[in-house]
């Protein structure tokens, strides 16, 4: 079989990946709040952890394989529109309000998540199916001495965790305490002492608890979700490094004093950050975009997703122009040399050991160019599904499948074979100039011809040729 080796960020070592059952690994992935649409951001993590789920599905098979991302749809940002819905004469309840927005919002995600390619993970959990459990990890906290209840809050005590907490990310207490923003509260023992429950108003959503009507701290949801649905121990934690501090070192307190006799997650992984053109994302920089935006200015999901796989998740990714223009550039020419092959019955080796080696997605597609450059389009597609490329269910932006390119290419191979004869070249020049303003690389050698889309093709350009 073979061997993955992934980057631990607990041990900061890259480690052989054992799982604890093969014939159920267990993977969970912070998933988004659901308050707006998915900025670019947001989405390079589901690609990242995507990608493995395709790999450990390649590895271990596609039915041993649990992955969990949730849904945080409890937060401040949801009951605010919600508000603003109520307050502009909307019909129904605040908790219907807060519902109808959730909803639309997980419909949008999923469906801009799908078109960059992406899995839709074995479970997608909400935060709200889960209360109970949440409530009932947190009554067993403050039975163990690790949480207490102050003033309508319950707190998890950071101090009963002390000789462990700030492992994941590397930090003593007291570093911490002198360089995070903690929110100061008369009721906390500790600054560095973290919500598990807080009281909500009648005009809130809130659910009745030992401690009053309220709801959960963010940090709880992810310990109850993963617990409920993969148990005390499992394989892999992952999300962006933003969320290594104070959001996974929360979770693996609480979880590992609620649970003791598991070990939580084993392996966690953690990708970087997003730039674009060099610069932080962000609004006050003109520079902060939503997946859906690229998706409606018309590029095409699958260039997203291969601009994304160039870079290795571990290191910062630039998403620029002029990577997506020569993306689509690539991507129309392998789907041009795909188009009509069955894939080989297997990835090849070489994107395999690539893939396995920490994800290594960059070498992988150094693969791909390789195969492709080769003429292998039967190796070039099984191996580029593998990465969740030149898959059907991504087909049809580059417009080829409507046009038969063979046709043309033949028309012109036949208008150059009677130019030879009659040394008159101006249909070849003709034709050559339809291709090119359609947007084809026009190939001519003794082989004959060859017609490649690339970026910007526009099949509408070749009727009537």
């Amino acid at each position: 079989m073979t061997t993955i080796k992934l980057h631990n960020t607990r041990t900061r070592t890259k480690e052989d990946f054992v799982p604890i059952d093969p014939d159920n690994v267990r993977m969970y992935v912070c998933g988004p709040t659901v308050y707006d649409r998915a900025h670019l951001g947001n989405a390079r993590p589901v690609v990242v952890f995507d990608v493995l789920f395709r790999l450990l599905r390649h590895v271990y098979g596609a039915d041993h394989v649990t992955y969990v991302r949730n849904f945080t749809d409890v937060d401040d940002k949801i009951n605010a529109t919600a508000l603003a819905r109520q307050k502009a004469g909307a019909s129904g309840t605040l908790e219907r309000l807060v519902q109808d927005r959730s909803d639309e919002t997980i419909a949008w995600y999923l469906h801009d998540m799908g078109a960059l390619g992406a899995l839709e993970p074995t479970k997608m959990p909400r935060a709200t199916a889960y209360i109970g459990q949440m409530i009932a990890m947190i009554e067993d906290l403050i039975a163990k001495g690790h949480a207490y209840a102050a003033e309508g809050h319950v707190l998890f005590a950071v101090d009963s965790w002390k000789d462990r907490y700030g492992a994941l990310s590397g930090r003593s207490v007291d570093d911490m305490i002198a360089g995070a923003r903690v929110e100061v509260a008369p009721y906390k023992k500790n600054p560095m002492d973290f919500v598990l429950w807080k009281p909500s108003t009648d005009a809130l959503p809130g659910w009745d608890s030992p401690w009053g009507r309220g709801r959960p701290g963010w940090h709880i949801e992810c310990s109850a979700m993963s617990y409920e649905l993969l148990g005390a121990s499992f394989d892999i934690h992952g999300g962006g490094n933003d969320l290594m501090f104070p959001h996974h070192e929360n979770e693996i307190a609480q979880s590992c004093c609620a649970h003791p006799e598991g070990e939580f997650a084993r392996v966690w992984m953690h990708n970087e950050m997003l730039q674009v053109e060099g610069k932080k994302m962000s609004k006050s920089l003109g520079n902060f975009f939503t997946v859906h935006d690229l998706l409606e200015q018309g590029v095409p999901g699958e260039v997203i997703r291969f601009v994304f796989l160039q870079t290795h998740y571990r290191k910062p990714m630039d998403w620029t122009e002029k990577k997506a223009r020569e993306a689509e550039g690539t991507l129309r020419k392998w789907r041009a040399l795909t188009t009509g092959i069955e894939p080989a019955a297997s990835a090849a080796p070489a994107v395999i050991a690539a893939l396995s080696d920490d994800l290594n997605t960059a070498g992988a597609v150094a693969e791909l160019h390789r195969l492709a450059a080769a003429g292998d389009a039967a190796g070039l597609l099984a191996s580029a599904r593998v990465l969740g490329l030149l898959t059907d269910a991504l087909s049809g932006w580059t417009g080829v499948g409507d046009v038969d390119l063979q046709h043309h290419a033949e028309q012109l191979s036949l208008a150059r074979e009677e130019a030879m004869e009659s040394k008159d070249f101006a249909e070849v020049d003709r034709l050559k100039s339809v291709y090119v303003a359609a947007g084809l690389e026009v190939r001519m050698s003794k082989n004959g011809v060859e017609l490649v889309p690339g970026a910007g093709f526009d099949p509408s350009k070749l009727e009537g040729v």
